[in-house]
């Protein structure tokens, strides 16, 4: 096709698309929604998901739809967004779905487990493979529809005041960590705490806890956590691809338009890549500047490895003998994980370990 006959159809269908905006706006109810957030302003990134997908559905039905965002704890606690979006105080949530693992372990699939697959794994198994069907189904028992809304990718290994250098070392260690994860170290002899991002830099401060982890260098420079502690530990083998996700009150869900229920799938799942985007577009640049000013990166020995993967592996299997919903997810869960990887270790693993060794 010649180039300027082509531009001529594109402007048609973009005046078509224009014409037809305001159609739809002029026609669509007024709706207006309130979403909580389990994560303070002060992270851009990961708080800045729940904007960027509040802002799309605005954009996109022309104001009909607002959703006014507040941050954990202006409404409700941090770690109490999705209880808030069940009981129907507020239409829809920005959360990390593994803060609420006490309910039922199966809700860590949604965001990570340890050991577990990356974004583009966790993407694909979501969208082409039964991801999505078997968490829908399973939030579904909870009165809740869930859609992907941010990931951060591989997360970092948390802030140490000591050096981790054999698995003992976990042993009376007090440590901020999410999720199923908490979990795996206690079995290590660590005591793991559930704390909401806002509230970890205190505990760390005081002393309250020995170690943290949150999410990687942006995150973790503008929280301070290298001014408490300085051994820097990687990689977060609990979270390989955590991903964030958007809980809508199945209620509040049904009442509206396909029309609107298109665009919250659509609006959420930009949000979704603008978030892993985000952090890496930011994380090399902070990560210079935390070790710069001081930060001691260490990688966790492989003898620590090993050891969380031995405890990681005897735990789901504990687990899924004695939860028939987790047992069915992580079943598929893992069969996907295992042809991944058989995958990604071919031409993904060469490529990328060739062009790192050229640094």
């Amino acid at each position: 096709m010649e180039r300027r006959s082509f531009l001529k159809k594109a402007g048609a269908g973009l005046a078509v698309s224009a014409a037809a905006a305001p159609a739809l706006a002029q026609g669509a109810p007024t709706v207006k929604w309130r979403l909580t957030s389990s994560f303070p302003k002060s992270l851009d990134t990961i708080f800045g998901a729940a904007e960027v997908f509040a802002r799309r559905v605005s954009e996109a039905t022309g104001g009909k739809f607002q959703i006014q965002v507040f941050s954990g704890g202006e409404l409700v606690p941090g770690l109490q967004a999705m209880d808030a979006v069940k009981d129907g105080t507020v239409e829809c949530c920005h959360t990390a779905s593994y803060y609420y693992i006490g309910k039922d372990p199966t809700f860590a699939f949604d965001t990570a487990v340890p050991f577990g697959m990356n974004n583009r794994q966790m993407d694909a198994w979501y969208r082409v493979g039964n991801g999505m069907k078997l968490m829908r189904e399973f939030f579904g028992t909870h009165g809740l529809v869930n859609f992907p809304c941010g990931n951060t990718g591989v997360q970092m290994g948390g802030w140490f005041r000591k050096e981790i250098k054999t698995a003992k070392d976990f042993d009376g260690l007090k440590m901020r960590i999410g999720g199923f994860a908490g979990q795996v170290i206690k079995r290590l002899g660590a005591v793991p705490q559930q704390i909401a991002g806002g509230d970890i830099y205190p505990a760390l401060e005081k002393g309250t806890i020995d170690a943290a982890e949150w999410i990687g260098p942006y995150d973790d420079q503008k929280l301070g956590f290298n001014k408490v502690a300085k051994y820097y530990y990687y990689p977060g083998w609990w979270e390989g691809g955590p991903q964030l996700s958007l809980l809508v009150n199945k209620k509040a869900w049904d009442a509206l338009s396909k029309e609107y229920q298109a665009i919250v799938q659509i609006a959420a799942a930009d949000a979704h890549v603008e978030m892993m985007a985000d952090y890496d577009g930011k994380n090399p640049h902070a990560l210079k500047q935390l070790i710069a000013g001081g930060a001691q990166l260490r990688p966790f020995p492989k003898e620590v490895m090993d050891a969380c993967y031995k405890a990681a592996q005897e735990l789901y299997a504990e687990t899924a003998a004695n939860n028939a919903n987790f047992k069915k997810i992580y079943e598929d869960y893992r069969k996907f994980m295992n042809d991944s990887n058989l995958w990604f270790r071919v031409a993904e693993a060469q490529y990328s370990n060739y062009m790192f060794s050229q640094r």
